[in-house]
């Protein structure tokens, strides 16, 4: 059953204001996906001949995003000169000089936004929507009362991943993490809002959001929340990874 089918759409604040700023984290080392990357930064490793950050900076801007930070790090040059090739839209790079890990790498970026509340994708993942776009839920989902909305996705339905899941949902929407020895219905999906908020008071340097959201879950109320996406999931983390994902995509557009 999907979280959208158990949980009462009024529980959230609706709305149809959708940020117009992302973010996309694009500055890890991406050692998984070697020797795909071995001269050529992971995000610019292509799937079905399109390169997976121009496949997320694409989604973007069809959900109306005018303005995207990149964080670059490792082969900065080359994913930099790449993107500056787009004629849209507008995009703004915040280059790392050792990869910040998530975390670190957008609280670095958070002067960009103003801020409001903002989009941060994942370069390694595709998404494919089926009745409502990915980034359009989260805006209609999204409430005043939260620092973070993660989009997640039945694990068992996620092409290219195998694993035991991250978190399990309860009825509100309050999302927990997995136990070592538990298996999760839902796994995170790389797509997210945030408000700067989230970021008040975090560590310096190198960190991951991890951090962020155990705060933000132990909070009272829950400052982050859970929505569950219908359509398709592509992770394409490593090489067989990306062979799943070209495989799939080819096959449902041929």
């Amino acid at each position: 059953m999907l979280y959208s089918q158990i949980i009462p759409a009024m529980y959230y604040s609706m709305t149809d204001h959708t940020p117009t700023q992302a973010m996309v984290l694009a500055a890890g080392l991406g050692k998984r996906m070697r020797p795909l990357n071995n001269t050529l930064p992971k995000p610019m490793v292509e799937v079905a001949g399109r390169t997976l950050i121009d496949r997320a900076i694409d989604r973007l801007e069809t959900a109306g995003i005018t303005k995207v930070v990149v964080n670059t790090s490792y082969l900065a040059d080359i994913l930099e000169a790449h993107l500056r090739q787009r004629p849209s839209p507008k995009i703004v790079f915040s280059r790392e000089a050792q990869p910040l890990e998530t975390g670190g790498g957008i609280a670095r970026a958070l002067h960009h936004f103003g801020g409001t509340p903002f989009f941060a994708v994942n370069s390694d993942v595709i998404w494919l929507d089926k009745a409502t776009p990915a980034l359009k839920l989260l805006a209609a989902h999204w409430s005043d009362t939260l620092d973070a909305l993660l989009l997640l996705h039945p694990a068992k339905a996620a092409i290219g991943y195998e694993g035991k899941g991250d978190f399990f949902l309860d009825t509100q929407g309050n999302i927990r993490r997995r136990a070592p020895d538990e298996t999760a219905p839902y796994i995170y999906t790389g797509i997210q809002l945030l408000h700067p908020r989230l970021f008040a008071d975090c560590p310096s340097g190198v960190f991951s959001l991890n951090i962020l959201y155990n705060k933000a879950m132990q909070a009272m109320p829950p400052r982050i929340k859970g929505i569950v996406y219908d359509g398709e999931l592509l992770n394409v983390g490593d090489p067989e990874g990306q062979k799943l994902a070209e495989t799939h995509i080819l096959k449902k557009f041929s």
